[in-house]
């Protein structure tokens, strides 16, 4: 085949992509992306829905005065709710986010739409799968499904097309970046947000392929043709899968925050390559955070331990750090440049915390970075991690991450995704308003308690806290008591945000009021430069940013006086050597 043939097939398949012009930020949008995007967003909300059912009926159960499902219950629902909330929900938003940061902001056609729907198929049918095994009581094994105790043989078996579905995704986005390169359907180097999504795509390969490695030698073990796993190899290895696959999640949601701010105030990075080189300090060393959950394991040497956890996993904290100031940063900036100049603080009091995108996005923010990143930190130290690991503090944390950070952006996402790609206006705004400030307080409760009961000593893993079928009996402190039941007052608030939010979504997609392409009019308004502030590389010249340096001296102090109160803690059962 000659390459004028090559071109010729280019250019037919150019020709057959149809696109539509977004009337809110003018980017050229191709329709079996939006298709895709679609499908894969409302894939997601539809399993938050199960899994956040499953969350709730955990907390109730936690919660000494409630105490509600029997063991077998309990166990049960824990496991649907790791699967459904930590896998599913969160890579089918992730994969709807890399068709947008790929084929939407690079006004290119997406690669090979036919794969897209293979891969979301087979995503589908795995999460289904895997559902069906847990809610038979076959495969009561949690998220972890440590060996020795074994799952249904679908239950692998739906994680596997789940993952081979996801794998395809990436490489269809990858694909993507490559045609619009190839078309020069960009200029200049891709947007900030689009080099967020590379970053967790890259992430995601190591993850799938770690999961890869032990989940089908699981399977197959779970079916008699492999006699044995290893214990230790398995946590090893599936760690790798278990704590990379949140290490996605952060850097798409990092992504998610630039965009958000760029479409709701006009923010633009304060310099690009220092934002992308905290993104690639996030491929080479994120994924060291996993030996956290390694630190006890007696076969693995203190010198790996030490290295991971107190060397190099600090560079992929130096990364989250850099964001930490760059998107407050520039969204002082870009308020300073709207005309809020007076004191440190106006352009954050008069930021637009009316529109849920926004709010939900920056509440994100200081979450994750004051809740699950300080909480991180003090897991991933060697020595510290003695003092609550498998404990409820362990929970705690990665709902400071995972459910306070990244669930709350993809939810701050979604209010734009609506009008932008669904074409819909956002049904019950008043509702939608509070939406994000509800689900935020009620995740933010949730780890904050949860990380006190653990810090208490209340095990991560037990279903009743009283002990009362223990043959040695144990009483935990008055205050664990307390911080369950605050616990489950605040996963009841955090429920009834989700709810709101499904309803809201799902009100909006089916009944919502379809947006006019000729006056497009939205309750929560971009930005009118959004295409040029988030589809272009760009930084912004150095200003003076008062509120956000004082912001930052916050977070240090908070994080330096919670560290030294952790290792006070640890000095106290120093005489136990």
């Amino acid at each position: 085949m000659t390459s004028i043939d090559i071109a010729a097939g280019r250019a037919q398949a150019g020709r057959e992509a149809k696109f539509r012009t977004c009337p809110f930020t003018g980017l050229k949008v191709d329709l079996a992306a939006q298709r895709l995007i679609v499908a894969n967003a409302v894939a997601a909300v539809i399993f938050l829905a199960v899994g956040g059912l499953f969350g709730l009926l955990v907390a109730l159960t936690r919660w000494p005065a409630v105490h509600l499902l029997p063991a077998e219950w309990f166990y049960l629902v824990l496991t649907g709710h790791g699967a459904n909330v930590l896998l599913f929900w969160i890579i089918f938003f992730e994969i709807a986010v890399l068709y947008f940061a790929s084929a939407i902001l690079l006004n290119s056609r997406l690669a090979t739409p036919r794969l897209g729907w293979l891969a979301f198929g087979l995503m589908v049918v795995g999460a289904a799968m895997a559902n069906v095994a847990v809610l038979q009581g076959d495969s009561t094994v949690m998220f972890t499904s440590y060996p020795p105790m074994k799952a249904a043989p679908h239950f692998y078996l739906g994680l596997i097309l789940f993952a081979v579905g996801a794998l395809l995704a990436v490489g269809i986005f990858f694909a993507t970046l490559v045609i619009a390169k190839d078309e020069r359907t960009y200029e200049g180097s891709v947007p900030l947000v689009t080099f967020g999504a590379i970053t967790a795509a890259i992430i995601a390969v190591y993850t799938i392929a770690s999961g890869a490695v032990i989940l089908i030698p699981t399977f197959l073990w779970s079916i008699g043709i492999v006699g044995n796993i290893d214990p230790l190899m398995y946590k090893v290895v599936w760690w790798g899968m278990g704590h990379s696959s949140q290490q996605i999640n952060v850097s798409t949601h990092v992504a998610l925050w630039y965009a958000i701010a760029a479409l709701t105030v006009g923010a633009v990075p304060l310099s690009e390559k220092v934002s992308r080189t905290a993104f690639l300090l996030y491929i080479l060393f994120l994924q060291l955070a996993s030996a956290h959950h390694l630190l006890v394991e007696p076969g693995i040497s203190s010198e790996w331990k030490v290295f991971n956890t107190s060397y190099a996993m600090y560079l992929a904290v130096l990364g989250s750090m850099i964001h930490g100031l760059t998107v407050p940063g520039s969204i002082e900036a870009a308020q300073r440049r709207n005309g809020f100049t007076k004191g440190a603080f106006e352009w954050l009091r008069k930021a637009p915390w009316g529109n849920p995108a926004f709010a939900g996005m920056f509440l994100s923010l200081v979450m994750f970075g004051f809740i699950g990143g300080i909480s991180g930190v003090v897991l991933g130290t060697e020595q510290i991690n003695i003092l609550m690991h498998n404990t409820l503090y362990v929970p705690g944390h990665f709902h400071g991450t995972v459910v306070a950070g990244t669930t709350l952006a993809f939810m701050a996402a979604t209010y734009l995704i609506l009008p932008l790609v669904f074409q819909r206006e956002v049904a019950f705004p008043k509702l939608a308003k509070v939406q994000p400030y509800l689900f935020g307080i009620g995740a933010a409760g949730i780890a904050l308690f949860m990380m006190g009961a653990g810090t208490l000593g209340v095990p991560r893993r037990h279903w009743d806290i009283t002990l009362t079928d223990a043959s040695i009996p144990y009483e935990f402190a008055a205050g664990a008591f307390l911080m369950m039941g605050l616990n489950g007052l605040f996963a009841i608030l955090a429920a009834l945000g989700g709810i709101i939010y499904i309803v809201v979504v799902v009100a909006s997609v089916l009944w919502g009021k379809r947006v006019d392409p000729a006056r497009p009019a939205w309750q929560f308004p971009v930005t009118s430069a959004a295409a040029a502030n988030v589809a272009k590389y760009g930084s912004h010249a150095t200003v003076k940013l008062p509120g956000t340096i004082i912001l930052v001296g916050v977070f240090f102090v908070a994080f330096m006086l919670y560290y030294y109160v952790n290792w006070k803690y640890l000095s106290a059962v120093w005489p136990l050597r």
